[in-house]
């Protein structure tokens, strides 16, 4: 599987204004200097970042774009899926083995690469802006996570 440009690019955009967010507004145009990505696929991609309520923009002179909330409550799942970018690793269209598959049936693969496009998706839906900014260990931030929200049940002594 490959993660498309849109995707990409939008979370190296939203990293940068997190790096940045004691400072004015970020200018769209600062974020195409440093993150060698075009002004014109940056609007693109911050006008579907702003529908999903991920940034806000401020007009006039200083102007630019912020998060919407603390780095650390926004998920590297919604901005990628902001940017309608499509998560899947099979070949099937829309994932389900209805059309692009093999004859209308499920490859023999199917279920491997299924399972392989919802494990990123779980993994980049437990990594936060902030874990990605401040260089954590992002595979033991997400398996904390994962272990947080879902506990272990506590072995019953046997008599």
């Amino acid at each position: 599987m490959k993660l498309s440009t849109k995707g990409r690019y939008a979370v190296m955009a939203m990293a940068d204004i997190a790096c940045r967010i004691h400072e004015q507004p970020i200018a769209l145009a600062e974020i195409s200097d440093r993150q060698d990505i075009s002004q014109d696929y940056l609007e693109q991609l911050f006008a579907k970042l702003k529908r999903a309520g991920l940034v806000e923009s401020v007009r006039g002179p200083g102007g630019g774009y912020r998060l919407t909330d603390t780095a650390s409550d926004i998920w590297i799942a919604d901005i990628v899926s902001a940017v309608d970018e499509p998560l899947q690793v099979t070949r099937c269209q829309d994932g389900d083995a209805v059309k692009g598959c093999v004859a209308g049936d499920k490859c023999v693969t199917h279920e491997l690469w299924a399972a392989l496009g919802r494990q990123i998706y779980g993994f980049l839906a437990s990594i936060t802006l902030a874990d990605v900014v401040e260089k954590r260990n992002l595979a033991l931030a997400a398996s904390v996570r994962r272990a947080k929200s879902h506990p272990a049940n506590p072995m019953t002594s046997v008599s």
